[in-house]
């Protein structure tokens, strides 16, 4: 398996990132089998979508909370990371105390 788990949506509240807020915290490097999707699928329109990191932001988004790491944006990424038979991803990771 690629990922922890593969999640249907976030199970934390919202915490009001703006891009500029991403943009301040540091890269670092995650594990793909550390990561648990939001998402469950890929759709062609929200990986165009100006809000995404495919052409905004180089790293993914990661949210930590209670201990889990949910991989918010960047699901493209991660999957191209895994055909690559690459075993972590560049994100930013951001701990949400929410």
């Amino acid at each position: 398996m690629i990922f922890k788990r593969i999640g249907t949506g976030r199970p934390y509240p919202d915490h009001h990132m703006t891009s500029a807020a991403w943009a301040q915290v540091a890269p670092t490097q995650v594990r793909l089998d550390q990561l648990v999707t939001v998402k469950d699928t890929l759709h062609l329109d929200s990986l165009l979508a100006e809000e995404s990191t495919f052409y905004g932001d180089l790293f993914a988004h990661v949210v930590r909370w209670r201990g889990d790491l949910y991989l918010e944006d960047g699901l493209h990424r991660a999957l191209r990371a895994a055909l690559h038979q690459r075993k972590v991803l560049h994100a930013r990771v951001y701990e949400w105390e929410g």
